[in-house]
């Protein structure tokens, strides 16, 4: 049965706890955050699990809770099929060619439509009378017709925009002029959305990273490396990771590819590349596992991990930290990228990141200042290459990656930059 199901097992969270990080952010968040106490924020979106959606909302919400406001994140039931389409709507956005069928474009609405009628009878058995929606991304685009005209909708668009499919957009257009308000997570989307009647209403606003949550907090080399030992990644010899969903657009083959160029330098190179299947909405992510593993087969310094069970008592987020940490160099070799939560993660843990020349990328790093840009598997193996002879390099890129991270993309100016969203499309003085 579709429906949007509560997520209600979240951590607690204290604003006063991100204080050291900015503590005059947080005074202003307070401040700023009375003038919507007691009022309900909602938040819909695909899954409870994976992706960088995923990891803003599980400390969005707790901390929106501390500040006062009756924040709630409803996450999307639906079978299968459902999740095939979405995934097929979010590679058209991205810029792939084709377009949906007549019973894909059916499919879609008949879910939305369910969903919308869940959203109801969930505000009802709460009641909650009114309040702001903020509907994540395409899966749950289309409810926006059934959201009763007591509640103010926004949309939320993680993803890249930059080249999207025009028939795509063309299918959602009456759905997303709709909408109030579309946020974006870069400026650069605007333009290509120019063309459609309701690029007039969309605001920027990048995502953040949690400084506090298990992955993003500091580990000692020590315990890292104590870690990896469990999984025969050695230590001594350098490592380069991607952490990242089994993806096209991740372009994991690529990245394979140019650490098969970095290793005609450094022949003691090893390769880990690290996405767990848990998100539901992301069916295509086996598929494109199984054919990177047999692209690496035989390799023993190419380590590929994607299911979390086979990590024993390590946990997912201490996994991941332990290979931040470890790595001497991090790689987001992105074809499309909405923002890139993996590449703020590593740049906040002081590594140097080099990533695809994409929008999300060249939203974070300066090329050659807070990490290195590329275009091609070539410009990566190259890259990687050049980084490895010099620890001095990687070391004052790694440094500069913490500092615009601090500077740009922490939770606190995040939840601030939400807070006034929320002040402003409700008439509230900022």
């Amino acid at each position: 049965m579709t429906s949007l199901i509560l997520r209600s097992r979240l951590s607690q969270k204290n604003i006063d706890d991100y204080k050291p990080f900015s503590p005059k952010t947080v005074l202003l968040l307070k401040k700023t955050a009375k003038k919507f106490r007691g009022k309900a924020i909602i938040h819909i979106n695909a899954t409870a699990h994976g992706g960088g959606v995923v990891e803003i909302l599980k400390s969005q919400v707790p901390l929106e809770r501390s500040l006062g406001l009756k924040s709630y994140w409803l996450v999307i039931k639906a079978k299968p099929s459902f999740y095939e389409i979405t995934k097929k709507i979010h590679n058209l956005l991205h810029g792939k060619e084709g377009g949906l069928t007549e019973g894909e474009k059916k499919e879609y609405i008949a879910v939305n439509k369910a969903l919308a009628t869940s959203f109801r009878a969930f505000c009802g058995k709460n009641g909650i009378s009114s309040g702001i929606v903020i509907v994540h991304d395409p899966q749950p685009l289309g409810m926006i017709h059934g959201i009763p005209k007591e509640f103010f909708p926004v949309l939320r668009l993680h993803i890249d925009l930059l080249t999207p499919n025009v028939d795509a957009v063309r299918f959602f257009e009456h759905s997303m002029d709709a909408y109030p308000v579309i946020v974006v997570s870069n400026a650069e989307y605007i333009n290509p959305l120019s063309a459609f009647a309701f690029s007039k209403k969309i605001f920027v606003l990048p995502p953040a990273l949690d400084p506090l949550s298990e992955k993003n907090v500091p580990m000692t080399p020590e315990a890292a490396r104590m870690i990896l030992a469990q999984f025969n990644i050695n230590y001594l010899d350098p490592i380069v990771t991607q952490v990242s969903r089994f993806d096209p657009w991740k372009d994991p083959m690529g990245v394979i590819q140019a650490y098969y160029i970095a290793k005609n330098s450094v022949p003691n190179l090893q390769l880990v590349l690290a996405g767990f299947i848990v998100a539901k909405d992301d069916p295509e992510a086996e598929r494109i596992f199984d054919t990177v593993k047999k692209h690496a087969k035989g390799d023993p310094d190419i380590f590929l991990f994607s299911d979390p069970r086979n990590l024993g008592s390590v946990s997912n987020e201490i996994f991941i930290s332990a290979l931040y940490t470890a790595s001497s160099v991090v790689v987001q070799k992105s074809v499309r990228e909405g923002f890139g939560l993996t590449m703020t993660e590593a740049m906040w843990k002081g590594k140097v990141v080099v990533a695809g020349d994409t929008s999300g990328g060249r939203l974070q790093i300066k090329n050659n200042r807070t990490g290195i840009l590329v275009k091609s598997p070539e410009e990566a193996g190259r890259a990687i290459a050049r980084l490895l002879k010099s620890e001095t390099v990687r070391i004052r890129l790694g440094r500069a990656a913490h500092r615009s991270v601090a500077r740009r993309f922490l939770l606190p100016i995040f939840l601030l930059k939400n807070i006034r969203l929320y002040c402003r499309v409700s008439g509230k003085k900022v």
